[in-house]
């Protein structure tokens, strides 16, 4: 199938099925709800000359994301895509509550069946986007903007990595876990070590990162030092051990588990939670690595962290250098209609729906269906 080139105003290229790589059952009907493929073939029968506008939009101050996505939907599965007149708003957008972020006008049976899919592309991939936004900007309370690297890959169908990457991209995470999150937006994953290198060597943390730095010379040297549940011993261990060469350490802590430094210090235990990753562990391994000139080494916390943690750990001056973030970056919450609001250039929609203009939305210009082939 040849690239094609979705054209917005002659002001920028939209992505494509080259990117998205549709499941070509989608032009049958195969995801779309019953409801929709009796409506088009009713369509079809009875009144195949009546022209709808569909648009789109959501309830929330959220990130639009799923545009692109969206619309080389239409330009693949649409009858005639090249008869349908489309606007939309871009991926990064922001939008507000109840704000049209797309409309499809044509014969309701050429695309009306893609509703139902057009919502939850923009429903998840604005979730996603908006999630990592807000994340984003809660890594920037202190004043310091701090990266936030998007580590969802074990908390969903591996399927959605791609799609969840390049929304988390458009929120403003730069850094992610694996290739595939990286692959709409032409970068790669990153990361340094698991649990079980370290599990390989026995629960040798300095070996395993011996051999780490061996393997990959050029990467940066970062250290994951909860294994042992020690983490601010095992961190000056490595220190120790490779000194300026160690850029950082990573506690990622079990929220089951509580750090072997109270048990050596209970002095230090009062009305707060002790398990996990938690402000006042991170404040002694900072201290601790201070201590010993270890001021060059960053700490990264992950492990349950949302924006609204952030935020409470940037505001307490907790000692964090970059924040890994998985499993709440990937709630979808924010739910996308298309309703159906003017038929034959008249209005008409359910009560409580009507057209809603937005002078924000660009036209898009589709091409014939047979340049797709």
């Amino acid at each position: 199938m040849k690239e094609i080139t979705l054209k917005l105003r002659g002001e920028i290229d939209r992505l494509t099925n080259k990117t998205f790589k549709f499941d070509e059952r989608v032009g049958e009907g195969w995801f779309s709800a019953v409801y929709f493929l009796k409506t088009k073939e009713i369509a079809e029968k009875v009144i195949p000359d009546n022209v709808v506008t569909m648009q789109f939009f959501q309830k929330q101050h959220a990130v639009l994301c799923g545009t692109d996505e969206a619309i080389a939907l239409l330009q693949e599965f649409a009858v005639e895509p090249e008869s349908l007149e489309i606007h939309s708003l871009e991926d990064g957008d922001k939008v507000e509550p109840f704000e049209t972020v797309l409309t499809i006008t044509g014969p309701y049976q050429h695309f009306g069946f893609l509703e139902g899919v057009i919502d939850g592309i923009l429903a998840r991939r604005t979730s996603v986007a908006t999630n990592v936004y807000e994340v984003v900007k809660a890594a920037k309370t202190s004043g310091t903007e701090k990266p936030v690297i998007f580590m969802g890959d074990r908390d969903d169908h591996f399927t959605m990595q791609s799609g969840d990457g390049y929304a988390a991209f458009i929120g403003g995470s730069k850094a992610q876990a694996t290739h595939a999150m990286n692959e709409w937006w032409g970068k790669k994953g990153i990361g340094t070590m698991p649990h079980a290198l370290i599990q390989l060597f026995k629960g040798d943390l300095v070996q395993a990162t011996k051999a780490y730095k061996d393997t990959f010379p050029d990467d940066e040297l970062l250290a994951l030092v909860d294994y042992n549940n020690d983490v601010i011993q095992d961190s000056l261990n490595v220190a120790r051990e490779f000194g300026r060469e160690l850029s950082g350490v990573r506690v990622d802590t079990s929220n089951h588990m509580v750090d072997r430094y109270f048990t050596r210090n209970p002095d230090v235990l009062g009305s707060f939670d002790p398990r996990g990753v938690n402000p006042k562990l991170l404040f002694a391994l900072r201290e601790a690595l201070d201590a010993e000139g270890f001021h060059h080494v960053k700490i990264v916390a992950s492990g349950g962290f949302d924006a609204k943690r952030i935020t409470r750990y940037e505001r307490d001056g907790v000692p964090v250098d970059m924040y890994g973030v998985g499993s709440s970056l990937l709630k979808v919450h924010i739910g996308f209609t298309g309703d159906n609001v003017i038929l034959n250039g008249e209005p008409q929609a359910k009560e409580g729906r009507k057209y809603r203009e937005n002078p924000r939305l660009k036209k898009i210009e589709l091409q014939a269906a047979d340049i797709r082939k």
